[in-house]
């Protein structure tokens, strides 16, 4: 009991705890805070890989309209409702079952 004493009394072992103590609990850069910066960067990352995926789609489609002239047309056709002269359109909507 007396050894185990000695060592709380010791002002360095004691002072070391409480930076500790300090570190863990009470800095801006908690435990807490570290694990939620984590969980954060995780969503981050993935959410790049998602637009660095997009980015290489659009990337892909971009150089098929750019060399396909057929490509190109149909792309004009569905996306703006373009057509040729002398050429009707039609859309057909279809009836949404909620009623």
């Amino acid at each position: 009991m007396n050894k185990f004493a000695k060592i709380i009394r010791n002002r360095y072992i004691l002072t070391s705890l409480a930076f500790g103590i300090w570190v863990m609990f009470f800095d801006q850069n908690n435990l807490l805070s570290q694990w939620q910066y984590a969980a954060e960067l995780k969503k981050l990352q993935k959410e790049k890989e998602y637009y660095t995926q997009q980015i290489r789609q659009t990337k892909k489609e971009l150089e098929e309209l750019t060399t396909n002239p057929k490509s190109l047309e149909k792309f004009a056709r569905e996306k703006y409702l373009m057509k040729k002269e002398n050429e009707d359109i039609f859309l057909f909507v279809t009836a949404s079952k909620n009623k």
